[in-house]
């Protein structure tokens, strides 16, 4: 297999004394997604920051290409290709979509000094970006995002990603508080990112929807990588109870307990 698009070694993340990520190791590759399951306050909205150039590790690494980076911010990680859609999609309720599809890239027409914005280039890329994802019920680029499915407005956000060079699409919770069939349209999104050779890292504590579209899955307890297993490894039973902790719990405390003795051993420079 070729280099990973996207791999942390050995990633830490502390605020003062409060450790929050824990040796994180990770690699995601073209054309595959990966789960980041967890529950609530397992560390996974630190990681996706410390991903999105937000926060920059304490300690470990980031690597694209098998080359060490480092992202200053969210800027600087979109320029490398890593996106970030959150849960609602940082779409605009009033804005049409062609303008929300467009907001702090709009395509403009005329000439300088008198450019100006070109809303029906604009409503003819969005509405094909989208289109080309499947969602055929967006027709029209004047139309408000207000007026959209959460599963909508969640396919618009990804499609955007992607038309902008994403090469690493980061979901956070992508199908929470969504029903059955919104859920379903947006998996189907993620599965045709996939195919278009776009690395995913899709965060959810949904297990259903994680092995709808999973490759590859890592179980995050407490900031540490309590499980990290391939497609049909584990069944979707195994995972609950990884996630509840089980048989996850002896690992990840050996773990963190291996992290601590390590920080003991070697303490930081003054």
């Amino acid at each position: 297999m070729t280099a990973a698009i996207l791999e942390l070694r050995n990633v830490n993340k502390s605020f003062g004394p409060i450790d929050v990520l824990h040796d994180i190791s990770l690699k995601v590759h073209a054309g595959e997604v990966l789960c980041l399951l967890g529950d609530n306050g397992a560390g996974k909205s630190t990681l996706i920051k410390t991903l999105a150039g937000v926060y920059q590790p304490t300690s470990g690494e980031l690597l694209m290409d098998g080359q060490p980076v480092s992202f200053e911010g969210p800027r600087e990680a979109q320029k490398a290709g890593i996106s970030t859609v959150h849960q609602f999609g940082g779409t605009f309720p009033l804005m049409s979509i062609g303008r929300s599809f467009f907001i702090g890239a709009e395509p403009t027409k005329g000439f300088w000094p008198f450019k100006i914005y070109d809303r029906n280039k604009a409503n003819e890329i969005a509405v094909k970006a989208v289109q080309e994802f499947g969602i055929t019920r967006i027709d029209d680029g004047d139309r408000l995002i207000g007026g959209l499915s959460g599963g909508e407005r969640q396919s618009l956000a990804i499609a955007r990603a992607v038309h902008f060079g994403a090469r690493v699409l980061i979901l956070d919770e992508p199908t929470a508080a969504l029903g059955v069939k919104q859920a379903s349209h947006v998996l189907r999104i993620v599965l045709e990112a996939r195919k278009r050779g776009i690395a995913v890292i899709f965060i959810t504590h949904q297990v259903t929807h994680a092995m709808a579209v999973g490759d590859h899955f890592a179980v995050l307890i407490r900031g540490a990588v309590a499980a990290n297993f391939r497609k049909g490894e584990k069944s979707r039973e195994e995972i609950t109870d990884l996630m509840a902790g089980g048989e996850a719990m002896a690992a990840l405390e050996a773990a963190i307990s291996s992290h601590s003795l390590a920080s003991e051993t070697n303490p930081p420079a003054a």
